[in-house]
């Protein structure tokens, strides 16, 4: 039982560690979702050539608020930030699927 306690609390310190941290990099406070964040390399370009047109209109709506934001040197008034527990990877799932088909890719030119 003290074994489960114990994982227990371990799990919601390390969950509140991680949502300090997704707090102070603060691009939640600019309306951005953590895959808004990932740096566009040619895996990250592609991924975003599959999603969901919706998917990306959403994408490009939040970075161009975040760019207009940063540039008035404003943030979202705290209702509008987006809550750790609301940020889904969106963009995780065609990213694996891109880098997955690369290798395959990579070890078949290999042969």
């Amino acid at each position: 039982w003290l074994g489960r306690s114990r994982a227990a609390a371990s799990g919601r310190l390390l969950d509140g560690v991680r949502k300090w941290y997704y707090n102070l990099a603060g691009f939640n406070k600019l309306g951005l979702v953590r895959d808004d964040t990932i740096y566009e390399d040619a895996d990250v370009k592609e991924a975003l050539k599959r999603l969901p047109e919706d998917m990306y209109n959403e994408r490009l709506f939040r970075i161009k608020r975040a760019l207009d934001l940063t540039m008035r040197q404003q943030i979202l008034p705290k209702e509008q930030w987006v809550k750790y527990e609301e940020d889904k990877p969106y963009l995780q799932p065609y990213l694996k699927e891109v880098i997955r088909e690369r290798l395959e890719r990579e070890e078949w030119e290999k042969k």
